[in-house]
């Protein structure tokens, strides 16, 4: 295996030797704060996933069945929507009350309500393959007060296309021999590529954010979203049973 000694800790070896027995622990547990926490978008989703089936594959990295890894690490995304499901529940419009972060900040959650205007309580299911949509997405529906039933069907079948889908894929992709033998030579660059790939996404997102924001300031706005703009954010129960505008029309 490469082994690049300026970030011995991209190295599988390392991780795994850090986290021993707790290492499938340390990857359900990223996958729930990315829905169930909401500092869940400075974590890399798609891409652990993946490389999380690529690794039980070539090196039996967890010590389980794929089978039971998939399904583990599902769990952990439907746990994750839940709470911020709850969170949003039980917080209100309040949740959205605070100042502009660059990350969680009013932007971020008008682009969530905008993919409920379009496809309904479908967004459940599509937000997940969406960073930072997929973490505001629970908390949005919560706030709106989604039907709880209605909504936990649509995270039931959203972590499993996802956290049961992705993992999965990457155990299948490994069945390709060029494509195992890359990922066993060359896994510390791909962890680098993934990981420098989504901070350097999430960066970019937060200084862009944070620039329009002291635009915003300049030209005397208010930084900060008060009860009376997180209450305008809250979706109206109609979103909910709004069917898909799939074709983008704007009819539904």
């Amino acid at each position: 295996m490469n082994q690049i000694s300026l970030i011995p800790w991209l190295d599988p070896a390392v991780i795994i030797g850090a986290a021993g027995p707790w290492a499938l622990l340390v990857v359900c547990f990223i996958v729930f704060a990315e829905t169930g926490l909401l500092v869940g978008f400075l974590l890399p989703g798609d891409t652990l996933l993946v490389i999380a089936g690529l690794l039980t594959h070539t090196s039996n990295v967890f010590g389980m069945n794929i089978w039971l890894v998939a399904l583990l690490i599902a769990l952990a995304a439907f746990v994750g929507g839940e709470v911020g499901y709850l969170i949003g529940h039980k917080g209100g419009p309040a949740v959205f009350e605070r100042k502009e972060s660059g990350l969680f900040s009013r932007r971020n959650v008008e682009r969530t309500n905008a993919f409920f205007e379009r496809y309904g309580g479908l967004t459940v299911i599509l937000a997940r393959f969406v960073p930072i949509v997929r973490t505001f997405t629970p908390v949005a529906a919560g706030v709106g007060h989604m039907p709880w039933k209605r909504y936990s069907l649509y995270n039931l079948i959203g972590a499993v296309l996802w956290g049961f889908g992705l993992t999965m894929l990457g155990y299948v992709i490994a069945y390709i021999p060029w494509i195992r033998d890359l990922v066993t030579e060359y896994i510390d660059v791909i962890l680098l590529i993934a990981v420098g790939g989504t901070a350097v996404v999430t960066l970019w997102h937060y200084f862009s954010e944070r620039y329009k924001i002291k635009k915003e300031l300049a030209a005397g706005g208010d930084a900060t979203v008060d009860a009376a703009e997180a209450e305008h954010l809250t979706l109206d129960k109609d979103v909910f049973d709004r069917a898909p505008d799939l074709d983008g029309d704007g009819k539904h």
